[in-house]
């Protein structure tokens, strides 16, 4: 078989994928993870970690955008810098997500590197994660159900002289000031500077190599990912999905995220012998279970796990399908929006950040009140 630019790019994303998987399953990276440790016994170790991948990948997109070898500001899959600010699509989504993820034991990433790592029940809401993902993306489902009041509380910046929302060109329209990239750097570099602070300012985090290791990879994946579409190999794969006879699906600038991919899947999985809808998301997927995999065999921890009762199956149900919902709905997840979207300050990536750690952390606070109540 011919190794055209389109696989060369599907074999780059899967290796960096499977490194993502391995080392998310040997430093114990998840966003829930971090959730539950902050608000269950104080400690951020794992919140730091979360912000510290944020911080890797927005410094990464600022060296890639002032060298001009890559501009989010156009067209990207999701158009997270897009002018029409859905802050209740955000919101919703957020929230319904991070409900979700507490529900399900994980966030989208971690049930992957779960299933590597042996664990049935995370295979039910991949399963679950997939169906409601493809129903809201494949299907009239969101036209029909979240279009309606999701267009009537749109907000078109533009009509604000905003052209997008990026951070810096929020706050120079907010404040009268003229939109530049030197604006957009500083701002971004700021940001930059604040999160680094808040990470290395705890002793935990600066000694704890796990965190570390664990955020540096999950950032560094994301710039890779931006690189790898954005720029030159970027747009050679366009060219060549431009001329083919069969176009394949998602040849768009992109990053790694874990909501979209998994709607795709279930797409692709319907049809298999169409290999033109094996996408960019489609093999993140594999690559990081197979990374978790591998991970776990060689180092002896990989173990069968199954529900402990019919309220542990049903509370896992419930929260693949929050987490496939609200993830479309939010335009992403704890990667695909909190660490993705927030390389390229989107204020809505940052709002759907918050609103996924108040819906976690909200859920958590209850669950917790709930078994005070009965026990």
């Amino acid at each position: 078989m011919e190794l055209t630019i389109h696989n060369q790019v599907l074999a780059a994303v899967f290796v960096v994928a499977f490194v993502m998987g391995a080392v998310t399953s040997k430093t114990n990276f998840c966003a829930m993870g971090a959730v539950s440790d902050w608000v269950n016994i104080g400690d951020t170790g794992r919140m730091r970690a979360w912000v510290f991948a944020m911080a890797v990948a927005l410094a990464g997109v600022i060296a890639l955008e002032a060298t001009r070898t890559v501009n989010l500001s156009e067209e990207t899959f999701p158009s997270y810098r897009t002018a029409n600010f859905a802050w209740i699509r955000y919101l919703l989504g957020g929230l319904m997500f991070g409900v979700g993820m507490t529900l399900a034991s994980g966030c989208g990433n971690r049930t992957l590197v779960r299933i590597g790592g042996g664990n049935l029940k995370s295979l039910i809401v991949l399963v679950i994660f997939a169906i409601s993902a493809y129903l809201m993306m494949w299907t009239p489902l969101f036209e029909r159900a979240f279009l309606p009041w999701v267009s009537a509380t749109t907000i078109n910046l533009q009509s604000y002289g905003v052209a997008n929302q990026e951070l810096g060109t929020i706050l120079a329209g907010m404040f009268g000031m003229p939109v530049s990239r030197h604006l957009n750097l500083a701002v971004a570099i700021m940001v930059v500077a604040g999160m680094l602070v808040f990470c290395f300012k705890s002793a935990d985090f600066r000694y704890g190599h796990d965190h570390i290791l664990g955020g540096a990879v999950m950032g560094l994946a994301i710039v890779f990912g931006w690189w790898l579409t954005g720029g030159p190999v970027g747009r050679e794969w366009k060219e060549y999905a431009d001329m083919a006879t069969v176009v394949p699906s998602r040849v768009q600038v992109q990053s790694y995220t874990f909501v979209s991919p998994m709607g795709d899947a279930a797409r692709y999985l319907l049809d298999p012998a169409n290999l033109s809808l094996v996408s960019f998301g489609v093999m993140a997927l594999a690559g990081v279970i197979l990374g978790a995999s591998l991970w776990a065999v060689a180092t002896g921890g990989f173990r069968i796990e199954w529900f402990a009762s019919w309220k542990d199956f049903g509370n896992h149900v419930l929260g693949g399908a929050l987490m496939g919902v609200g993830g479309v709905l939010s335009l992403g997840c704890t990667i695909g929006q909190a660490i993705t979207g927030i390389s390229t300050l989107a204020v809505g990536s940052i709002l759907t950040f918050l609103a996924i750690v108040i819906g976690a952390a909200g859920t958590m606070k209850y669950q917790y009140w709930r078994m005070m109540q009965e026990g």
